[in-house]
């Protein structure tokens, strides 16, 4: 399992929901249209091909939205030399009220299909009044879903990869591992090579600002979750005088290396695990404990010995392992809604049937029935190792480093201490740098950071609303993947306000 993957929103919000353009009149001035426009560069007026290009739009899948392609350069350094078309999607205003511009959302990953999250969620499910003056709208990054997929594996290749003993025990178990990464990173390289160079988040970003300028919007308005607060940031330190009202949800640090990323997301799955042993071990049903936290970690430890040692009959020809196992319990870390399910599926587990927890990794690796996968572990892989470099490059560095990924969580450390060797193998080398980002000059934006979130840990929101120098932050006490549209009304009413009238909370706000 890619410990990686997990910088995405909600993944049951996408199971279960999870996880365009401005109107037909002419252009219209953004929610902070007041604001001087942007000045024209030399670069923008390479671009103008694209700017001002008029998408066709037609309906697609639920009644009410349209979808249409955008075209952008696949390499902005080189406009002229080659082309991606990326999938847009928009549900238009529904009034009433004044109309207020375009709200793009994405709900993370890297490698989560913002259309999909448009049209199963975000369009119907964001705040009424927020979808009243809203046109939403949605764009699949570059190399995800429908964008022109990074593809990397098929699905029986994908079985085997996902089932790889990731706690490895022995030399041989480590060469079973490490050649896993390499022939994941080889089937990438194979199948889309001329593509891998060119999906990092600093090119979704500009492609996110070819599709304002297309939308008629002078500035930007944008509510980006978990990863997607990464391209929110990236965006505004790229267009700082191009940003409208931008809500960056689930924090990260762009200032991170690779390496503190994945023990911070070690010590943040920790902090989930215990907050649910402790609502676990309350319960008459805990499959764990009815003791301590402790001891429900122990036995969780327990269970996943041994089956790394005997995995177990699922009903079909895959077996529950540690790896699978792991993951199943993971996904259910990203919203509390899912601890009964988890509770379920532990209890069949111990009763000797892996199925329900199956069933749980399936839906975090977003595997169909049929066996196929959408592409969302190959896009994952390939935005974030371009993004920055290797947290490990060799297993002897990995196993330098573990005892201080046990120590985040001696429940899950030494499993995300070797995920994190996966980009040391990836065929293209990265092009970012773990980096503050400030984004001088950009309008206020809000971060919003959940106390126990899993993926990504309230201290990377606190980081960076203080490295932003407009950035104010919205705290959420309490458990889950991040906060806006999970049920708190102190959180809802507050994002919503800044969206529609542009006011932010104060600084250091906290929700209950």
């Amino acid at each position: 399992m890619d410990q990686r993957r997990t910088l995405r929103s909600s993944a049951l919000a996408l199971m279960a929901a999870a996880l365009l353009a401005s109107g037909c009149g002419g252009p219209g001035p953004g929610p902070d249209g007041d604001r001087d426009a942007a000045v024209d560069t030399a670069a923008d007026a390479a671009l103008r091909p694209y700017t001002t290009q008029k998408p066709v739009w037609r309906a697609c899948g639920t009644p009410g939205f349209q979808c249409a392609r955008l075209t952008v350069p696949l390499d902005y350094d080189r406009p002229g030399d080659g082309t991606i078309k990326l999938a847009v999607a928009r549900k238009k205003a529904t009034g009433p009220g004044k109309r207020l511009g375009s709200l793009l959302v994405n709900p993370g990953g890297p490698g989560g299909s913002a259309v999909e999250y448009l049209q199963l969620f975000a369009g119907t499910g964001y705040p009424a009044p927020v979808r009243a003056r809203y046109d939403m709208v949605a764009v699949d990054p570059r190399g995800v879903a429908g964008s022109e997929p990074v593809t990397c594996l098929d699905g029986r290749e994908m079985d085997a990869y996902t089932q790889i003993d990731q706690t490895p025990d022995d030399p041989a178990e480590t060469r079973r591992l490490t050649d896993a990464f390499r022939s994941f990173a080889e089937g990438c390289a194979e199948r889309s090579a001329a593509l891998l160079p060119y999906v990092s988040t600093e090119d979704a970003a500009r492609d996110m600002d070819i599709l304002r300028a297309v939308l008629g919007d002078e500035r930007l308005t944008y509510v980006g979750a978990s990863y997607g607060t990464f391209l929110g940031a990236t965006y505004a330190e790229l267009f700082p005088g191009r940003t409208g009202r931008l809500v960056l949800d689930g924090a990260l640090d762009p200032s991170r290396t690779a390496r503190q990323v994945n023990q911070d997301q070690t010590a943040g799955f920790e902090t989930a695990f215990r907050s649910f042993a402790a609502d676990c071990v309350a319960r008459a049903d805990c499959p764990l404990s009815t003791g301590s936290t402790a001891q429900a970690a122990d036995r969780l430890r327990a269970l996943l010995a041994r089956l790394d040692a005997r995995p177990l009959p699922t009903g079909e020809p895959r077996r529950l392992g540690e790896a699978l196992a792991t993951t199943g319990v993971l996904a259910a870390m990203y919203d509390e809604g899912a601890w009964p399910r988890l509770r379920e599926a532990l209890t069949s587990a111990l009763d000797g049937d892996g199925a329900p927890l199956l069933a749980l990794a399936d839906g975090y690796y977003e595997r169909s029935g049929d066996g196929s996968y959408s592409n969302l572990m190959f896009a994952n892989a390939a935005v974030n190792c371009l993004d920055l470099p290797p947290a490990f490059s060799s297993p002897a560095e990995v196993e330098r480093a573990s005892g201080a990924f046990e120590k985040a969580s001696p429940v899950f450390g030494r499993g995300f201490a070797w995920a994190a060797l996966n980009c040391a193998y990836w065929p293209s080398r990265a092009t970012g740098t773990p980096h503050r980002i400030t984004a001088e000059g950009a309008a206020p934006i809000l971060v919003v950071g959940t106390t126990r979130d899993p993926a990504t840990p309230y201290r990377w929101a606190r980081a960076l609303a203080g490295q932003l120098s407009s950035g104010t932050l919205l705290t959420y006490e309490g458990d889950g993947h991040t906060a806006y549209g999970r049920g708190s009304d102190c959180v809802d009413t507050a994002v919503n306000r800044y969206l529609l009238e542009g006011t932010v909370p104060r600084d250091g706000t906290r929700c209950r």
